[in-house]
């Protein structure tokens, strides 16, 4: 596979392998390195605090992954002055001398770096980068070739639809089947979801797989999604459950870490509608209060996916809400979904009466 695939894969798997052979007492917490502002610089690993018993398990450990694997470690060191650190590189493979940096302090970047590797990585903006990293996978991930296969054979951003294409948008417990539900039953619609129905039998395999070919295989559900929406939608509307601008606002989100100001600007090119997908004539993003959102989802029993559980942290469900209100072309409508579901729905219908005409 290609060299981006066995470097995700590389990182995926150190932090398993730090886990299970680092002694107790050891943290081990996200990192990473890049030039600021330098496009595909951005370098991940892990930041390992070693509070065990016998630092010298932890120091064995490490030395076998730099020496095995393709691993750079550094280890850093106060100076003297207590003021100054070094940052010690340790020998791998090819070298047999510890380097050594000094560390300067410096101004933090204008831009988060992890906004500098979303394009084509975390989001995809054309079928034919999310295709690529599934042809590239398919000798590791046998599941990938039959993926392909539901692919279509062209792609018709601009397809000719009689009736309107409408995406409901909106965390889970916001109402988006009851409404999806009732839409299709007021207007002889047709109802589509993404990912699609027949990539269901491959969600839990690609779940696990790491986030660039994680976030292709959704990807290309929404070009799968959209090519039914354009043969349906010559014979009668369409509602489709999530899409596009799912992908994209989970993605984005996961991607940036810390607060709300990390996310790209408004504006910016990762906020864009990729060029090659078919565009709704209206998207619907629903929301809710916090508190009720939680309540509803106690009420439902519901089980929580990984992402859901991450949507309880109001940091991340602050980022996804934000990073849906930034995508444009098409950009998503609000609408509050706390009324009764009747309510809701009428003011849904008169939009679709105002904007699809």
């Amino acid at each position: 596979c290609s060299h981006r695939l066995r470097q995700v894969k590389v990182h995926a798997d150190l932090k398993e392998k730090l886990l299970t052979a680092l002694p107790p007492g050891c943290d081990v917490a996200p990192m990473c390195a890049f030039f600021p502002g330098v496009r595909g610089s951005l370098i991940k690993g892990y930041f390992l605090k070693d509070r065990s018993e016998d630092p010298s398990s932890s120091d064995q450990v490490l030395r076998d992954l730099a020496r095995r694997d393709p691993v750079l470690v550094c280890s850093y060191v106060r100076c003297e002055d207590g003021g100054t650190w070094t940052q010690n590189l340790w020998p791998d493979a090819h070298s047999e001398t510890i380097k050594k940096f000094y560390v300067a302090q410096s101004e933090a970047p204008e831009v988060h770096p992890s906004a500098l590797n979303i394009i084509n990585s975390d989001v995809f903006y054309s079928l034919e980068e999310a295709r690529e990293v599934l042809k590239e996978s398919s000798d590791i991930i046998p599941e990938a070739a039959s993926v392909l296969e539901y692919l279509p054979s062209r792609v018709e951003p601009r397809g000719r639809a009689d009736f309107p294409v409408i995406v409901i948008e909106g965390l889970d417990a916001t109402g988006k089947t009851t409404l999806t539900e009732s839409l299709v039953g007021a207007l002889g619609a047709t109802l589509l979801r993404s990912p699609p129905q027949c990539l269901s039998p491959f969600r839990a395999r690609f779940d696990q797989e790491p986030p660039l070919i994680r976030r292709a295989f959704y990807a290309l559900g929404n070009y799968i999604t959209a090519d039914q929406a354009i043969r349906e939608a010559g014979k009668a509307p369409v509602i489709i459950d999530r899409f596009w601008h799912s992908t994209a606002a989970y993605a984005i989100a996961t991607a940036l870490r810390g607060p709300v100001h990390n996310l790209p600007a408004e504006g910016s090119e990762v906020y864009r509608w990729p060029g090659d997908l078919f565009q709704p004539h209206l998207v619907v993003l629903l929301t809710l209060d916090p508190e009720e959102r939680r309540r509803r989802l106690k009420d439902r029993g519901l089980i929580k996916t990984k992402e859901e559980e991450k949507l309880e942290h109001s940091l991340f469900r602050l980022k996804v809400e934000e990073a849906y209100r930034r995508i444009i072309g098409p950009a998503c409508v609000t609408v509050d979904a706390s009324p009764s579901a009747d309510q809701v729905l009428q003011q849904v219908q008169l939009l679709i009466k105002a904007k699809c005409h």
